[in-house]
């Protein structure tokens, strides 16, 4: 019988040595994925070094590349900070609190008959440790740290990893794709894009 206890990660890199391990296969665990990026206990000393905030809008840096199955990055973001509507791109995305609250706010997709606001189907706080889950066939969402006086950091883990994504407008459901694109790889600066239109979801 095989013990499906969750292996605490003591540390980061633990952290992703297990990652690794649990995505050789092709089938992913969603509950077994949550549970054990719940159980790594956020340590500032061992995320920081990928923390990079910047004044005007959150970041998005790659913490490690998962042998191509997975990206695993950290988000920061400044007080107010906050994504547009967007879409995962058939992939399965998990959001960890490293430190502080974020918002999460889920819409239905529009379908291309509506026009007008966009249909919210709830929101709720995510809070510091706690791990949330999303799909395409749960909804789109909305991300923000709606403080005024804390800064939040979390850990995102996107498998298969993507390069574009859509968002969406709240007043139309009109959509645009946009490319993604990380503020640091690996606790360095990427160089400085020179195109305008990009988007961090």
């Amino acid at each position: 019988m095989e013990h499906t206890k969750v292996i605490k990660p003591e540390t980061l890199d633990d952290l992703i040595k297990i990652l690794h391990k649990k995505f050789e296969g092709d089938s992913i665990n969603v509950e077994e994925v949550q549970d054990i990026m719940e159980s790594y206990e956020s340590k500032p000393d061992e995320w920081m070094k990928y923390a990079k905030f910047d004044q005007y809008r959150y970041t998005r840096n790659l913490v490690d590349e998962g042998n191509g199955k997975f990206n695993l990055m950290i988000l920061c973001w400044g007080e107010g900070h906050g994504s547009s509507i967007h879409d995962h791109t058939d992939s399965h995305c998990f959001m960890k609190l490293l430190q502080g609250q974020l918002k999460e706010t889920l819409f239905e997709w529009p379908d291309s008959t509506s026009h007008g606001d966009m249909v919210q189907k709830s929101e709720r706080i995510l809070q510091e440790s706690k791990v949330a889950y999303i799909n395409d066939s749960i909804g789109l969402h909305r991300v923000e740290n709606v403080s005024h006086t804390e800064c939040a950091v979390s850990l995102h883990l996107y498998s298969p990893p993507f390069q574009t994504c859509q968002t969406f407008d709240q007043r139309t459901g009109h959509r645009n794709i946009v490319k993604m694109t990380f503020w640091s790889k690996f606790g360095e600066r990427t160089p400085l894009q020179t195109t305008v239109s990009q988007e961090n979801n």
